[in-house]
Order: C-alpha cells, then sequence, then structure tokens
C-alpha cells in the first residue's frame, strides 16, 4: 500500500486548483459537486489511506470498500472517510451524482475532537445507505455549505463547522440505539477508550520495516498502569469482547488489509504485525478467517 495521500496530492491530481490558503493556520475545508468534479470518465481512486477528513452523499449504484469490509450500494449512501482507514469507490453506475466536502483535523482545532465522534471512530460505522427521503434531507446542508464558502461572511467557517456537525450527528440519529451504548461515559468507558486509542495508534502499517510495540494483553496493561485483569474486566464490560479478542480483531483486519492491497511476502506482512515466525502468524490468521494468508490473497484477485 502507498503512502497516505496528503491534502496537497488530492488536489494536485484532480483538476481542482490548489487553493492559496492550504497552508493557513485555521486549517482546510472545500466542497464540491461530485459530477463536476469528477467528470463522466473518472480516473479509478486507489484504496488507500488520506490524511484528511471527508463526507460524501452519493446517488447511484457503486461499492463502498473501507478496511476489510465492502458495501454494496443501490440508491444512496453518506460516507464518512477519517486518515486512519483505507477506502475507495467502485462503480457499478457509470455516472455517480451528489456532493463530498473535505477538512483537515486542524480544521477543527479547539471546536471540538472530531475522532470523538462514531462516524470517525475504529469500531464505528461510517457508511449509511439511505432511503430518497434521507437523502433530501442532507443535500441542503452541503447547497449551504457551498453559499457558505463563497461568501464573504467573516465568521463563514464557523458556519461550516456546524453544517459539518449537522451531518455528523444527522447521521448518528439514524441509528440512535447503537449510539446510547458508544456515548456512554463512566470509568470503565475512559478505560475502553484509552485501550482502543492505544491499539489503533499503531496503525496503519504503511511499510514492510514498520512494527506494531504492543500485541498482548500485558503489554497494553503495561502501558495503561493497569493489572491486566483490570482491564480485561473494563473491556468484556464496554465492549463485550476480552482483550484478546479486541486484540486479535484489529490486527485480522490489519493483516486482511495488508494482504489484499500490497505486494509484501507474507513473512514481511507476519513481521510488521510483532510475529516473529511466518507460520505463528499463518496459524493466527487461518483460526480468525479459517483461510491461509496465501488463499485470502487468491481469493481475492478478481
Amino acid at each position: 500500500m502507498a503512502k497516505r495521500v496528503s491534502i496537497e496530492e488530492f488536489y494536485k491530481s484532480t483538476t481542482a486548483s490548489v487553493p492559496e490558503n492550504l497552508k493557513s493556520g485555521i486549517g482546510h475545508f472545500n466542497v464540491f459537486k461530485l459530477d463536476e468534479f469528477a467528470g463522466p470518465k473518472p480516473k479509478p481512486m486507489p484504496f488507500n489511506r488520506r490524511d484528511y477528513f471527508k463526507i460524501s452523499l452519493v446517488s447511484g449504484r457503486s461499492k463502498v470498500h473501507y478496511a476489510d469490509k465492502v458495501v454494496q450500494v443501490e440508491k444512496h449512501v453518506m460516507v464518512f472517510s477519517n486518515p486512519q482507514i483505507p477506502y475507495n469507490w467502485e462503480r457499478i453506475d457509470e455516472q455517480l451524482t451528489g456532493y463530498f466536502c473535505v477538512f483537515t483535523e486542524s480544521f477543527f482545532h479547539q471546536f471540538g475532537n472530531i475522532l470523538g465522534y462514531p462516524v470517525f471512530q475504529p469500531n464505528g460505522n461510517p457508511v449509511f445507505e439511505l432511503t430518497d427521503f434521507e437523502k433530501e434531507q442532507f443535500t441542503p446542508i452541503f447547497l449551504r455549505m457551498f453559499d457558505e464558502l463563497n461568501s464573504d461572511y467573516p465568521f463563514k467557517y464557523d458556519i461550516l463547522r456546524n453544517l459539518v456537525f449537522e451531518l455528523i450527528h444527522g447521521a448518528l440519529k439514524l441509528q440512535p440505539a447503537q449510539l446510547d451504548v458508544q456515548m456512554h461515559s463512566n470509568a470503565t468507558e475512559r478505560i475502553s477508550s484509552l485501550f482502543l486509542e492505544l491499539l489503533e495508534r499503531q496503525f496503519p502499517i504503511e511499510l514492510p520495516n514498520q512494527r506494531v510495540n504492543l500485541k498482548s494483553p500485558s503489554d497494553f496493561a503495561n502501558q495503561l498502569s493497569l493489572h491486566v485483569n483490570h482491564l480485561n474486566r473494563a473491556l468484556q464490560e464496554a465492549n463485550q469482547k476480552s482483550t484478546s479478542t479486541l486484540i486479535a480483531e484489529r490486527f485480522t483486519k490489519e493483516a486482511k488489509i495488508l494482504i489484499r492491497h500490497t505486494q509484501w511476502n507474507i513473512s514481511e506482512i507476519a513481521h510488521s504485525l510483532g510475529f516473529e515466525e511466518t507460520a505463528h502468524f499463518s496459524n493466527f490468521f487461518k483460526k480468525h478467517t479459517q483461510q491461509s494468508p496465501l488463499q485470502f490473497r487468491k481469493s481475492q484477485i478478481v
């Protein structure tokens, strides 16, 4: 997998001109119409991580590839992309329509923690299939973004931040039962949040010589200054999963990404994920996917 695509590279790879204020201290925000931006025959989007955030509202049949998952879309979809998760789109219909906005994390500096919302968290749901009615509820928000961005109002970026929050909260309201669990805040949740942040901080793996440092429950417990049993109880209560299970799931996800989207050999992938022996990694992967790494790689070749 190639290195992360920067916001500068995003502009250079498109027909859009590079904004003069791209390096300004307020961070960056922009909004586009998909059909005008991409054109009738756009270049395929590579499966990769970007160093910026993106919220897309897209109509038309397509497949959304993110991390190790694929969602087939028949009508409308809204997708929240973040720098931690690689993604791309696969068109089924020749022409997709809609809107998308891009922004950097610094755009929200001192205006809240954008990564604190479930749509941008590793275990959250970033893909929302929409009905015709729901799609019509979100479209005016993007249209207001164009109006504000083109205005001379001195506080327009505050309004644009609020419009981004409208998209986020509007999507979260589509799954309120799940949200109640995710937003519950207590000591157990704080431990879980710190653990998941520590786990996720080890990724993405972008070079074969990059290697994770924390791999076992005791590694994480020591890093968090907790007894491993205390950590396990907190994670079991917050996530209904053990520490070992959460670690295994995240390592399996990263393994699938590397096997599917890089040309690295299996021993390189095993090393980057902290396995001393390739055979140990192969046994781990087969236990959690019912396929060997090579079988999985062959099954992904279309």
